[in-house]
């Protein structure tokens, strides 16, 4: 029998070897627009910062601040797009999270869209999902595996680390006022168990959200023997918590407690991406 080079398995295999081509010079070409700045985090981390076009620079932590420069196209607020701006950068994906979704449909009229907001009860596996989603992208699945297999292993020894962790409760900062915040790198990722509410403590329910208050009262009432404070305000650029005076307020409710306010931005703002999750999990540790 003789064969030909054109036989129906060569041909198929000769196709799906283009296709991949295709798709990898394509994901090679990706132009990124991104208001979720876990995922600019993640694109850092896997080498694909020549790929981003543009990001909402007024809410840069300071370990992206690369990021800020010419370069790169400022897409305005977080909560308030420069469709204008977006449009200019050309991107040929963009990358969005619950803080966009009111302008979805303003959003895809540019280019097509990707949901990087992590979801569902399991966080660790939402992360891992989100940023093997962004590397399918980018043609960088193998590199996305070896980081996820060397956070996975730092995390597994933090939590050995902290598996008789003080007592922790972790607050949220807004405004002057304290919430709880039962924060999943915390209590999921890291296992610090959480604390039970006394029954003193309720909670408050407006519009979708639910927020439960804690005043200096209700901490020393909690027995924390660490308080973890994420500074919302800070990291928004509003008056940020003053920490001598938190401190003090809850000394005088007899709150023998240790106080200890986490970088803001990073917690609040840039969360869920490569770099962010290791420092984050890197402060709790550093704090117990």
């Amino acid at each position: 029998m003789t064969s030909s080079l054109f036989s129906p398995i060569f041909t198929k295999t000769l196709a799906a070897t283009l296709l991949v081509s295709i798709a990898a010079a394509a994901n090679a070409d990706q132009r990124i627009a991104t208001f979720d700045l876990g995922s600019l985090d993640t694109l850092d981390a896997l080498g694909a910062s020549e790929q981003v076009v543009g990001l909402p620079k007024q809410s840069l932590p300071d370990y992206l601040s690369a990021y800020s420069g010419d370069a790169y196209t400022d897409l305005g607020g977080l909560k308030n797009p420069d469709f204008e701006a977006i449009a200019d950068s050309e991107p040929s994906l963009i990358l969005y999270t619950g803080r966009q979704s009111d302008w979805e449909t303003e959003l895809a009229e540019i280019a097509p869209l990707l949901n990087t907001r992590l979801q569902g009860d399991n966080y660790l596996a939402s992360f891992d999902e989100n940023v093997r989603q962004i590397a399918s992208h980018i043609d960088a699945e193998a590199h996305a595996e070896e980081a996820l297999e060397a956070l996975h292993a730092d995390i597994e020894a933090q939590r050995e680390a902290l598996s008789n962790a003080p007592r922790t409760l972790v607050v949220t900062h807004n405004g002057g006022n304290l919430m709880l915040n039962q924060h999943p790198v915390v209590h999921d990722v890291l296992g610090v168990a959480a604390l039970e509410m006394p029954d003193s403590v309720t909670s408050e329910t407006r519009g979708t959200r639910t927020f439960t208050p804690l005043s200096p009262d209700a901490i020393a009432e909690i027995a924390p023997d660490v308080v973890l404070v994420i500074d919302r305000s800070a990291a928004i650029g509003d008056e940020p918590a003053n920490a001598e005076a938190l401190a003090q307020a809850l000394d005088d409710a007899g709150a023998n407690t240790k106080l200890v306010l986490l970088t803001p931005a990073l917690w609040y703002l840039s969360g869920g991406g490569l770099q962010s999750l290791k420092l984050q999990i890197d402060e709790v540790v550093n704090a117990l």
